[in-house]
């Protein structure tokens, strides 16, 4: 098992997902200019500030080159993983539906949050059971998810919304306390905490994030068997 993780100019949590998905498989750093993901099983598009977010976050990054075969890969049915500015880029590609808005507060905010697993049927929460509770950080200042009152119905009904913020946990003020949402297909994945900081109890206080790793590693083992 093997992840990509895409590098950008302001990524800053690159290395830190590489650390964390080299616990339960290989890793390797992808550089925003190649096309080449390198034989990777799986892509994770980490957190941080591409292109220094001066346009939009994540609109440059959506056109960088390594995106494009991001796409391609997404389309045929590669798992891919959006952490943070990852979820915001992956959004921006439109490989995943809605938007990523100022948070309610309007500031930049970090803070341990409770996350609630609404759909453990995913290939990126297999290893957690329904309702489980995950205790991850969390920091940005565009974090409030939108997306229209009947597209978001439509997911619900299919099983989109994964994570949701637990209850007094969602400073973002995202809509229906959504924390984390995958495409209809179920191979593309995104939320706003950072699961890559909570992988080891001894520096974070928490290894819940482990479990979405993991699920990533089941799911591509259980595809290839």
């Amino acid at each position: 098992m093997k992840f990509g993780v895409l590098q950008f100019p302001g990524s800053c949590d690159d290395r830190d997902a590489v650390l964390a998905a080299g616990l339960v498989g290989e890793a390797e750093l992808l550089w925003h200019g190649e096309r080449d993901l390198k034989g990777a099983d799986a892509i994770i598009v980490p957190g941080g500030f591409s292109y220094g977010d001066y346009l939009r976050a994540g609109a440059i990054a959506r056109f960088s080159p390594v995106m494009e075969s991001v796409i391609d890969f997404a389309e045929r049915g590669g798992l891919v993983l959006g952490i943070c500015n990852g979820f915001q880029v992956l959004c921006e590609a439109r490989l995943l539906p809605g938007a990523l808005l100022m948070n309610v507060e309007r500031r930049f905010t970090f803070r341990q949050l409770e996350l609630e697993v609404a759909n453990a049927d995913t290939r990126f929460t297999c290893a957690c059971t329904p309702g489980a509770r995950l205790s991850i950080p969390a920091k940005h200042a565009w974090g409030r998810y939108y997306a229209d009152a009947s597209a978001l119905r439509s997911m619900e009904q299919r099983g989109q919304v994964v994570l949701r913020y637990a209850s007094g946990h969602n400073f973002t003020g995202s809509l229906e306390d959504v924390a984390g949402v995958c495409n209809e297909a179920g191979n593309v994945f995104g939320l706003m905490p950072h699961p890559e900081h909570a992988v080891r109890e001894l520096t974070g206080g928490s290894s819940d994030g482990l479990a979405i790793f993991e699920s990533m590693r089941t799911s591509v083992e259980a595809a290839v068997a």
